[in-house]
């Protein structure tokens, strides 16, 4: 049995039940070592532990599915949810390449999806539709990821930026501030809000205008706002239309 399961954000009061069952359950759990480190302790005695480093994904997952093949009851521990920018896709594709869809029993546990993270520290930026890009281009070109900026600003999408910055992707992220800015306002309400429910936790909003990539990294999710977002005290809100439709002043 195979399983990738999701940890939240890293605390362990947001890890979801089913996750840490999961977990206890397990014979073998498989991660990025980072993403080990963020386990329980507890929930880690007793088991094989198989981690790689940032790179290993592929690795790390043939590796989780041959103790799975070999009976062990295997979890791959993923941050944020397992199905978003994470391990569950590279595993399903592994098992189908390999023709083990019928042979390794398959599941994933949900979990707190790093923009979930981000919008609650915010207030309530994703409260009407809303686009995740990652400006990652390792996996997926550059032209593809500037595309669906574009088009996701167009529609006046808010929008949730995964891996903004790294060393070697320095300028991707003034990159795509600039393609957004094309269809927002300067003064459009920025989230910006790094280690997430971690030690480090930094959670700002500043104006499209005003963001400094130099203060973003990694570990960092933006969420940009539509034409609607505003500032709200020190959150940041998207009107989902109630105030449109309805009353909503206590006027009592």
């Amino acid at each position: 049995m195979l399983t990738a399961v999701s940890l939240g954000p890293g605390d362990e009061s947001l890890l979801a039940p089913a996750a840490r069952a999961a977990i206890e359950g397990a014979d073998v759990v498989a991660g990025y070592k980072g993403y080990i480190e963020l386990v329980p302790s507890e929930l880690l005695e007793g088991k094989e532990v198989v981690s790689t480093g940032m790179m290993g994904e592929v690795e790390r997952a043939k590796a989780a599915i041959e103790t799975a093949r070999s009976g062990k009851k295997t979890v791959m521990v993923c941050s944020g949810d397992a199905g978003i920018y994470a391990m569950a896709g590279l595993l399903l594709e592994i098992l189908e390449a390999d023709n083990l869809l019928d042979e390794v029993p398959f599941s994933v546990v949900p979990g707190v999806a790093a923009f979930n993270s981000a919008a609650a520290l915010l207030g309530a930026p994703l409260m009407h539709d809303f686009a995740s890009v990652s400006l990652s281009d390792l996996l997926t070109p550059w032209e593809v990821i500037e595309k669906r900026l574009r088009l996701a600003s167009e529609a006046d999408f808010v929008i949730a930026i995964y891996n903004p910055r790294s060393k070697k992707r320095s300028d991707h992220l003034q990159k795509a501030l600039d393609i957004i800015g094309e269809n927002r306002a300067v003064e459009t309400p920025v989230g910006i809000v790094g280690r997430a429910y971690r030690e480090g936790q930094d959670v700002r909003v500043v104006t499209l205008g005003s963001v400094d990539p130099e203060t973003v990294d990694m570990q960092t999710v933006l969420i940009v706002g539509n034409s609607a977002t505003r500032k709200c005290g020190d959150r940041m809100l998207t009107p989902r239309g109630y105030h449109r439709k309805y009353d909503i002043k206590n006027n009592g």
